[in-house]
């Protein structure tokens, strides 16, 4: 029995290995949230077994999750550079034909040959309907549409783009060679009941679950949403000494129920070498 124990410990300790790992990889994955591996015991006994003389059977893995802390914001002096300074996600659409949504912490947005607003996966920002005070008119994701950058006044074709900014309410205001000043829309944001149930896509991305339930949309600072900082990114929230410390923490589990299974092995070679 003890060798079984001790796999599963071996077993425990390398996934602890392997999530400690990925976290340590991805330090300077834009918008990346570290795991924690969660570990339990197993233990089984008869109902007319009295459990004083019943030991533990080993661990299992009760989960990994992601721990959505905030991360350090940097500074770039771009202003399609995004970051969300508290709770909520970037709500953005994946290209036809799948036009899924999913949400990101990651707010590296360019703009591509067709004025779209995308991020480093291709999908399209979202954004809200706002009034000429920069207040959303609506937060129903049927009413969201693309970020598209324009041209020209959409009221003086002649006039030229001249600046895209954006406030910490996440309103995007483009202004003209005319001198005209409009609001595009509002960055739209999602906010989650149980953000632990969302699903990771990977590049930082998550997609919402039954776990999660169904994503909140609203415009930055209004609810649990934090405000939007244009010209600065946020960067991954582990930290590079805790993650080391874990990682000899677990790497001498590892050897210990390596150790244990050994000894096991040398007892019952033992007794099988007996002689009557």
């Amino acid at each position: 029995m003890s060798f079984f124990t001790s796999l599963t410990g071996l077993k425990a300790a390398q996934t602890d290995l392997n999530v400690i790992s990925n976290n340590v990889a991805n330090t300077n994955s834009t918008g990346f949230k570290k795991s924690h591996a969660q570990f339990g015991d197993l233990f089984a006994a008869a109902p007319t077994q009295t459990t004083k003389t019943v030991a533990g059977q080993g661990v299992r893995l009760a989960g990994i999750t992601q721990q959505f802390t905030q991360g350090t914001l940097k500074p770039t002096d771009k202003t399609l550079d995004m970051a969300i300074a508290g709770d909520g996600f970037f709500a953005v659409r994946s290209q036809p034909p799948q036009a899924s949504l999913s949400y990101t912490r990651n707010g590296a947005f360019i703009v591509n040959v067709d004025h779209e607003v995308i991020d480093t996966t291709g999908s399209k920002a979202q954004l809200l309907p706002v009034d000429a005070n920069g207040v959303a008119t609506s937060t129903n994701i049927a009413d969201m549409y693309d970020f598209i950058v324009p041209e020209t006044d959409p009221g003086d074709p002649t006039a030229l783009l001249t600046n895209i900014s954006i406030n910490g309410e996440g309103v995007v205001s483009a202004s003209f060679t005319n001198g005209n000043q409009i609001h595009l829309g509002a960055m739209a944001l999602a906010s989650f009941t149980a953000i632990e149930g969302l699903r990771p896509n990977g590049d930082a991305h998550w997609q919402a679950t039954g776990d999660s339930g169904p994503p909140q949309i609203n415009q930055a600072a209004n609810g649990p949403l934090g405000q939007v900082r244009s010209g600065a990114l946020e960067l991954a929230n582990v930290d590079i000494t805790e993650e080391l410390v874990s990682l000899i923490s677990a790497q001498r589990n590892f050897q210990a129920n390596a150790q244990a299974i050994e000894t096991a092995n040398t007892l019952s070679q033992t007794m099988i070498n007996l002689k009557v």
